[in-house]
């Protein structure tokens, strides 16, 4: 009957959104707000109608977050077409570097000092809420491959890079909390956790996503089947094979999934040297282009396009379309379980926490930041302000609750992270478009 229950949940949940979103666009709501405030209301709290103990459900709860973010991550990296050189990578790179350490140690300082928990406990709760999510980001991320906006492109960046680059400093808390003793483990944790898995994570996923593209359009170029290949396959098997990849040489996998989705965008690039415009743009695969012949599958005329910039058109779309809907879907169910148990793990404590990561440990850390010319201060506010909070954190937070956590740090941990989370979806969702809106009326060419 339970079964029954949140099957008929999600369907009335998604139904809602659908029916009801000509309305929302016109208000300052994001989907992830109604999506909590319909967990409140279907939980205990309100008609009691779903209930969800997390103890118990740990397990395939760190599953799903996971899989959440990694199409969220492969996404992510799909959208982002600038070379590597670029100085909106430079922004990146400092706000999933820098920018992450400055706010881990803010939080563990605020949570020792502050509220008086241990040294273990304070760095891996500042781990697991440090990192922007790129699940419930996407509306300060980039829109598709062709938004060059400084500030747009650098979040998406950070959100790709840090789920990964947080990783290791998750694993920190945890042995600072389990108390590892001796001299050994801190130079293991540096160099297995730190200084290989990271590159390691990034390297074999941007090669293989890379490669990967290449070598299926050479193919599909090759037998003419660049309108009837399942591009939605290949979405799935790059996003596995990426990230068993990377876990079997002991590297991130949310890196390796981030990196090949930016290598299979870069193999794309380089099919469209003549033009500026992505791949996807230049061609608009028919409905049910799979099963027509290829001259018959696009819209338009396509006769000056390439056979490669036709084959990496449809597949792109196909990839960025498929994994959208997954992305949307997860959380759009995660949010509504995060609203369900909210009311039972919240934590006034984490009025403080959010309070201070918001107003003040996030924008202080972009503003010690030396950016020069690299951005303006209205764009050093908004990256101040835009660092939300969500399923990359419930993700650490369920892979922390398995890893043999005492029962005191494991509620901490839950009740802090989730009220927290909370709390980022309502003021950041209620703040997003109105100031995303300001920001694009007196936005000057950079």
């Amino acid at each position: 009957m339970s079964f029954i229950v949140w099957v008929a949940m999600l369907g009335a949940v998604l139904l809602l959104l659908a029916l009801t979103s000509s309305y929302l666009r016109w208000i300052p709501v994001t989907t992830s707000v109604v999506c909590l405030g319909l967990g409140v209301a279907l939980g205990p709290a309100g008609l009691g109608l779903l209930q969800l103990d997390l103890a118990q459900a740990s397990g395939w709860m760190e599953h799903l977050t996971e899989v959440a973010v990694l199409f969220s991550l492969f996404v992510s990296g799909l959208k982002l077409r600038l070379p590597l050189s670029s100085h909106s990578w430079r922004v990146a790179f400092c706000l999933a570097g820098p920018v992450m350490l400055l706010c881990i140690g803010g939080v563990s300082l605020l949570l020792h000092y502050g509220l008086n928990m241990g040294w273990g406990v304070s760095v891996l709760i500042g781990a697991i809420l440090a990192p922007t999510d790129p699940v419930l980001a996407t509306l300060v991320q980039v829109s598709d491959a062709q938004d060059y906006d400084r500030v747009r492109f650098s979040l998406s960046g950070e959100a790709g890079l840090n789920d990964g680059v947080a990783f290791p400093f998750v694993i920190l808390g945890l042995l600072l909390q389990n108390q590892a003793s001796g001299t050994p483990w801190f130079t293991d944790w540096l160099l297995q956790d730190v200084l290989w898995a990271v590159p390691a994570g990034l390297l074999c996923g941007y090669w293989m996503g890379r490669g990967l593209g290449k070598l299926t359009l050479y193919l599909r170029i090759q037998h003419d089947d660049s309108t009837v290949s399942p591009n939605d396959y290949l979405t799935l098997a790059l996003i596995a094979m990426a990230y068993v990849v990377a876990e079997l040489i002991h590297g991130y996998g949310f890196l390796a999934v981030f990196a090949a989705g930016l290598g299979l965008r870069q193999a794309e690039v380089h099919t469209s040297t003549r033009s500026h415009k992505p791949a996807e743009h230049l061609v608009q695969p028919v409905v049910g282009h799979q099963h027509v012949a290829p001259e018959h599958a696009v819209k338009g005329d396509v006769t000056t396009l390439e056979d490669t910039q036709v084959a990496a058109g449809i597949m792109l779309g196909d990839m960025l379309s498929f994994g959208g809907l997954v992305e949307r879907a997860m959380e759009v169910f995660l949010v509504t379980l995060l609203g369900v148990v909210l009311l039972e793990h919240w934590d006034w404590r984490a009025l403080i926490v959010a309070g201070a990561l918001f107003v003040f440990i996030r924008p202080l850390s972009i503003l010690m930041v030396p950016w020069r010319r690299l951005l303006d201060m209205r764009q050093r506010g908004l990256l101040g302000w835009f660092g939300i909070r969500g399923i990359g954190s419930l993700y650490y937070l369920f892979y922390s609750l398995n890893h043999d956590l005492m029962p005191a740090v494991a509620a901490s941990s839950t009740n802090l992270t989730l009220s927290v989370v909370a709390l980022s979806i309502v003021v950041h969702g209620l703040s997003v478009q109105p100031l995303l809106e300001r920001y694009a009326s007196g936005k000057r060419p950079s």
